[in-house]
Formats: C-alpha cells, structure tokens, sequence
C-alpha cells in the first residue's frame, strides 16, 4: 500500500513529461493536420482537460468553505484569528517584495532584450483591459450578496463572508458547536473527494500539457530566450532559494523534506496554471502531509491564493527591465524602486482580478512610463512562463503557512519529518457489513 501510494506523483510527473512530449511532437510535425488538430487536440485533449480543470473548480467553494468554518472554530479566540491573519498578511507582502527585488537585481545584471529583433517575435497588439481603482476592489470585499459570491466563486467575498458566518458560530457559544461539528464531518467528505480526483490526476495532468505545447511549441521561446530563461530562472532561484531560507530561518524545518512533499502540489499548479483551482491539493497536502493543523491552514492558504503574487512579481520585475532594455528607456534606481513599490501594492488592490499578471504590468508600465503595447512581445510565452510561476505561488503559499503554524505552535513536526506521512492510499470502498440475518445463515 505504502509503496503503491508513494508512486502517485512519480506517475502524476511521468505522464506530465509524456503530455509535454506529445504535444510538441504535434506541434512540431502535425501542426496543419486536420485530423489530429480536431480530433486530438481540440476534441480529446481539450476535453480531458476541461473535465479535469473543472472537477479542481468543483472542489474549491465548498472546501474551502468547510475549512474555513473548521478553521475559525478550531482557532476559538477572534484575537488569536486576527493575529494569525496579520501575519500571513505581512509575511505574504514581504516574499512579493523579495521576489521583484531579486528579479530587477538578476534582470539588470543578465540585461534580456538588448539587442532584441522585435521582427523576430511576431509583435500583435494588445489592449490592457483597466484596473479597478483600489478603493472599488476594498468595497468588492464585502458581498451584496453572499449566494452569488459562491455561484460566481469570487473566493475574496466567499473568504469574507465564511470568516465572518464561523465567528459568529463562536459568538453563540454552545448552540453552535453541532454547526460546526457538521462542518467537520462535511470537511472530511471533501477531502475524500479530493482524494478521488488525485487518482485520476495523471490522465488530467496529461491532457492539459499535451494540448497546451501542441499549441504553443517549444520554437516559440527561442526569439524570447534571454526573457523567458531569465525569468524561469529567477522563479527556480525564488522557490527554491529565498522561501526555502524564509523556511528554514523563520519555520525551523528541513526545507529539502518541504520540496519533497510539495512536488504534487507543484505538478497540479504547473498543468492548470491556476493557485484557485489547486487550493485542494494544497489544502490536501500542507495537512496531511507537512502536518499544519486544519484551523491554520485552513484560513491561510485559500488567503494565499488569493493575495499571493510572488511568481507573477517576478515576471513584472523581469519585463520591465526587458522592456526598457528593447525600447532603450533608463530607468534609474528611482524607476527600478517604484516598480518594486508598485508591485507590492498591485499584488492587493488586484487580487482575485481575472487577468491580473496583464493587469498589474500595464499599471507599472504607466507608471514608470514605458510603454504598455510592449507586453504583445512577451504574450507569446506568456502561457508557459504562467505555469512555472502557479507553482511557485502554491509553494509560496504552503511555505508561509508552515511559518506561521510553526510560529504558533500549531504544526505537528512528527507529521512533517515522517516521509510517508499523508502519502496517497488506494481507493476502495468499504465492504458491506453483513445484517444479523445473513450472520446467522
């Protein structure tokens, strides 16, 4: 069982690699083909990709819903819920600036688009759609009403409202302890869902990176290869440098054993490029297999998704040095720290937008005043570029969870420094227990 549990991510990252191989395959030799492009690609893939992203979706509102409600209760003192919320809130805000500060500092020094061939990139145009003022996106927090919230899955309002339903839980004492005792047993059903929708992950995983590279290719990336490699590879060295220090500094635990476990939860935010549709997984993995307790994690990584943009950061850091290098604008240490400025306090007043990475970009183009129709040069790799950075977002996430669980003593390190623990188990479903009667017979 044990062995059959620990091959789940070897066989969710073997046929990640597989989907990633097809797909450039048919791009590369099958691009015009008919046949496999609308019975393969857009049939086929398309639609176990589809099914696979919304049985994710599916899982969001109501788990996250139902841990939040664990979560508040479990915590039982409002102060102790506000403290932990300002410091995920803080800590969230320090690792976005670490991580546009480190991608300026490697940018400016590898120096990408000098020297750019803005022919070679097949510029097309683009129309930043506008930023809400940030004054609207505070006044969105609260919903008008809380039943469209969770049918539209605005998760900001839903996160809002939860917090605010389970306190009162609290405040009523006795008579709403089954209240929340029926949202921990509906918790625990989630998380059985979730665990269903893990074990056919690898086909979904598949699928989505094989219609993803059908359609973009690796060739595209090589006009762009001094932007794209300087941003994956401030993205590696952020995932696994800075948080993984913040980690071991603030968290006090074995970062290497941390990476280890993340890697599902990894592969998940690489194939769907969303931090919302992998809350489960993240959920999932940062209680039972790092051990965090369910009242922290529950209320600080759903937070995390929504407010957390250290890979989207990093590409801003990235493209505005590319930028000005291909337009030959200087910006100065002024222009360079207003972009960090920007960023930070972009990743709030944005949060939960659609398109935010785009969105976020063209208010820091204006600010520091390049021009914004330069980000149609890098919308080309823009898809892949936004797999790498989801997942260093979930693993930002569970990092600042642990440090804050660790912080309040609320993380079970026999849990985390146990290799198996958590680990994926078969799915079966309970034998019938047999009635008197038939023990008789």
């Amino acid at each position: 069982m044990a062995q059959k549990s620990n091959n789940m991510t070897t066989k969710i990252l073997i046929w990640m690699i597989s989907g990633l191989i097809v797909g450039s395959l048919i791009n590369a030799f099958a691009k015009e083909a008919g046949f496999i492009q609308d019975y393969l690609v857009n049939g086929l893939f398309h639609v176990i990709g589809a099914l696979f992203i919304s049985a994710l979706k599916m899982l969001v509102v109501p788990l996250v819903t139902f841990s939040l409600i664990c979560g508040v209760c479990g915590i039982g003192d409002v102060n102790t819920l506000g403290r932990v919320g300002v410091r995920a809130f803080l800590m969230f805000i320090l690792t976005t600036a670490l991580a546009i500060t480190l991608a300026i500092t490697v940018a400016v020094i590898v120096g990408p688009g000098e020297g750019f061939d803005m022919q070679q990139a097949g510029q097309t145009a683009f129309n930043p759609p506008p930023a809400p003022p940030l004054s609207q996106v505070i006044i969105d927090l609260v919903p008008t009403n809380p039943v469209a919230a969770y049918a539209s899955g605005n998760m900001l309002q839903i996160i809002f409202f939860t917090i605010l339903f389970a306190i009162c839980i609290l405040m009523i004492g006795e008579r709403g302890r089954s209240i929340a005792e029926g949202a921990e047993k509906m918790n625990d059903v989630m998380m059985e869902v979730v665990n269903l929708v893990m074990h056919v992950a690898p086909i979904g995983v598949f699928a989505l990176m094989a219609k993803t590279f059908s359609q973009q290719g690796l060739g595209m990336i090589l006009p762009m290869i001094s932007y794209f490699g300087v941003v994956a590879v401030v993205l590696l060295l952020h995932m696994t440098g800075t948080l993984m220090l913040l980690l071991k500094l603030l968290g006090r635990v074995n970062p290497l054993l941390f990476l280890k476990k993340m890697r599902t939860v990894q592969i998940f935010a690489f194939s769907t490029s969303s931090s919302n549709a992998t809350i489960p997984v993240t959920l999932r993995t940062v209680e039972k297999r790092l051990g965090v307790d369910k009242s922290t994690a529950a209320f600080v990584v759903p937070f995390g998704a929504t407010i957390n943009m250290d890979g989207t950061a990093i590409m801003q850091g990235v493209a505005t040095v590319f930028i000005a290098n291909v337009y030959g604008i200087e910006l100065g240490v002024t222009g360079y720290l207003t972009v960090i400025g920007m960023a930070v306090l972009a990743s709030i007043g944005t949060a939960g937008v659609p398109g935010v990475g785009l969105i976020m970009l063209a208010m820091v183009f204006n600010q520091v005043g390049l021009p914004v129709e330069g980000i149609a040069l890098i919308m080309g790799v823009d898809r892949l570029l936004d797999m790498m950075r989801t997942a260093v977002n979930v693993t930002g996430d569970a990092t600042i969870t642990t440090i804050v669980a660790r912080v309040e003593n609320k993380i079970s390190l026999e849990t985390y420094n146990d290799p198996t623990a958590g680990q994926l188990e078969a799915v079966h479903l309970p034998h019938e227990v047999p009635t008197p009667m038939e023990k008789q017979s």
